[in-house]
């Protein structure tokens, strides 16, 4: 009996050495992906010991995880000095996921479309993380074209998509969701929680949002849901103009962003209503917003 229970002591043991061994891992991948992570918001090749002082993580585990990075690809020797930046495996990786999501390969087409219709940048924008990003961009076809950074994050309230993009969430989760310090525009004007909760019911509402470019100044933003299979807004369809223009061709623009988003929702397996079109009575309503 002595000896089973000296046995079972050892297994207990060793199972409690293999769980600190796999929370050790899984802590290690954590941080991988936030060197990967934190490199594409950087947008440019960084010294390892300038990512563990930015990123403030311990010095000798983040070399070891960039040496890891290098060997498989992840990441590659850029701009000389030891700077590392994203490798071409992960570029390898995105064109097997575009290759198999619908959504990415079907709003190409659509984008494509949208540029030719209406001569303006169409887009198509997502939530990444807690911040809104444009995925995929097609620059007008116009003398004078507004194009964006594709991948950059931007905060979510900045955006006529990001009243869409939350709009499935309870105003508990987007006061939550989106931190504190990106009510405040770029103009360090605070947008009042509240009037962006409001904004955002309207937009669910009305199927759309349009606005002035809290971003850019001589903008005008036009922004579409495009709905998954379950109802909830996976991304928008979007077109950036110059503002007068965005303005007179409003309820155009807004059909043909309309119209590519339900076929795109539709594709995704989406069969609620339909978005509702914009009408002349929508534009004296929303013309400011």
């Amino acid at each position: 009996m002595r000896k089973s229970e000296d046995e079972g002591s050892l297994v207990g043991e060793a199972s409690g050495e293999d769980v600190r061994k796999e929370g050790k891992r899984s802590r290690g991948l954590d941080r991988a992906f936030e060197i990967l992570e934190f490199l594409r918001a950087r947008r440019q090749p960084m010294r390892p010991n300038e990512i563990a002082l930015a990123m403030g993580g311990p010095r000798s585990s983040v070399y070891e995880l960039v040496n890891l990075l290098l060997r498989q690809g992840m990441l590659e020797y850029s701009g000389g000095e030891g700077r590392v930046f994203l490798g071409r495996r992960l570029y390898f990786l995105g064109m097997a996921y575009s290759a198999q999501f619908d959504l990415m390969r079907e709003s190409a087409v659509l984008l494509q479309r949208l540029a030719e219709e209406t001569r303006e940048t169409s887009q198509m924008c997502m939530l990444d993380g807690n911040k809104y990003t444009v995925a995929m961009m097609r620059e007008g076809l116009r003398p004078f074209r507004i194009s964006s950074d594709v991948g950059e994050v931007v905060p979510v309230p900045w955006t006529a998509s990001g009243r869409l993009l939350v709009s499935h969430m309870s105003d508990e989760e987007i006061i939550a969701f989106i931190p504190p310090e990106d009510f405040v525009l770029p103009n360090g004007r605070l947008l009042e929680p509240a009037r962006f909760i409001a904004e955002v019911r309207r937009a669910a509402e009305d199927g759309f949002f349009t606005f002035n470019s809290a971003v850019e100044n001589f903008t005008y933003c036009f922004a579409v849901p495009v709905f998954q299979a379950d109802g909830a807004c996976i991304a928008t369809l979007c077109l950036v103009t110059p503002r007068e223009d965005g303005l007179r061709h409003r309820d155009a623009y807004l059909g043909s962003l309309l119209a590519a988003a339900g076929e795109l929702s539709e594709q995704l397996g989406y069969a609620g209503r339909r978005t509702p079109g914009a009408t002349a009575g929508d534009a004296a309503r929303a013309g400011t917003r």
